[in-house]
């Protein structure tokens, strides 16, 4: 028989542990664990300014929330971490305009070909009323929430045999990423584009699949794409952005406190995404040549002749106003 005493000293240790427990689900639940999925390697600095991202968002909302960085296509491909965001499987992404612009037209606008004069003319699109009038089309269109623009770095062509100009191109197998807008250019001068995936163009390149790739210096060095192309032609096609979104399931579980948080954050991380990726391009045309690539002057006047007829062509995803607003940002 039970002795009374022993019972209630039973009946103590299980309620302490019953109320335990609550309070360590309760704290469970309270800190909601959010994943940020990219693309691109751990070596950048994207990478590098979203986990401090990360940090930053679980220190400044007191735990509330922590964040998991997933790098280098882990989560999946561009296209399946922008679905991801719909389905609520990832939390933040980084993204090209161009695979944005395929769920809302409009923000393609900034991933067109010679579409901005220099990068000072992207900063201040990047700052000014008409991006966030199309960030805002976009979220009404999605759901999802763009809160900054990280500048990506000018898109240069590389290859195994100069191009000077847009004969050059002709028939060229150039790797394109898979969205649309990537292809105004190569197609303008004559080219073929291919799209591949981001995390198999090296060995696309390395078997010969296709001829050529495009992307910015810091992008060539990181994924090593000099390793397998001789020549590096400073086309400058494209002054390329990344998007920072949060996804509409996340962003509507926010409070405004929070939300406020996140937009100072994200906004910082890309002002430092920017800076790091301007200081990285004035240096690499020498640590490429060090390296015995090629790099290639051209006259850029040329590419952009072929490509401005199709700005507002049937490629384009925006409308003439805002084409025209964009072109006199900084005029």
């Amino acid at each position: 028989m039970t002795h009374p005493r022993q019972l209630t000293l039973t009946r103590w240790v299980s309620m302490t542990l019953l109320a335990s427990g609550i309070g360590i689900a309760g704290m469970v639940q309270a800190q909601e664990n959010l994943r940020f999925a990219h693309v691109y390697e751990t070596s950048e600095p994207f990478h590098k300014w979203a986990e401090w991202a990360a940090e930053q968002i679980e220190e400044r909302t007191e735990g509330r929330y922590t964040m998991q960085v997933h790098p280098a296509s882990s989560l999946g491909k561009e296209e399946d971490i922008n679905e991801g965001l719909q389905l609520g499987t990832v939390d933040v992404i980084y993204t090209g305009n161009q695979f944005a612009g395929r769920s809302y037209g409009p923000m393609g606008i900034a991933g067109a070909a010679y579409m901005f004069r220099d990068f000072d003319h992207w900063q201040a699109y990047a700052d000014s009323d008409l991006f966030q009038e199309i960030a805002e089309g976009y979220q009404d269109a999605t759901g999802n929430v763009p809160i900054a623009l990280n500048y990506y770095g000018e898109r240069h062509v590389t290859s195994n045999e100069p191009i000077n100009t847009p004969a050059d191109m002709e028939n060229l197998r150039i790797r394109v990423p898979n969205a649309p807008l990537y292809m105004m250019f190569p197609r303008a001068a004559g080219a073929n584009p291919t799209p591949i995936a981001f995390d198999e163009v090296y060995l696309a390149l390395q078997q010969g699949v296709v001829d050529a790739q495009e992307n910015p210096l810091p992008t060539i060095r990181a994924k090593a794409f000099h390793e397998v192309q001789d020549t590096i032609n400073l086309t400058g096609h494209i002054t390329d952005s990344l998007i920072t979104i949060v996804g509409g399931p996340r962003w509507n579980q926010l409070s405004e406190e929070d939300r406020e948080i996140f937009r100072e954050v994200f906004q910082e991380a890309a002002r430092n995404n920017t800076e790091e990726i301007v200081q990285a391009e004035q240096e690499l045309v020498a640590w490429f040549e060090e390296q015995g690539t090629t790099v290639n002057e051209v006259d850029r006047a040329l590419f952009r002749e072929v490509v401005e007829p199709h700005h507002l062509g049937d490629a384009a995803t925006w409308d003439e106003d805002n084409y025209e607003r964009l072109q006199a940002i900084g005029q």
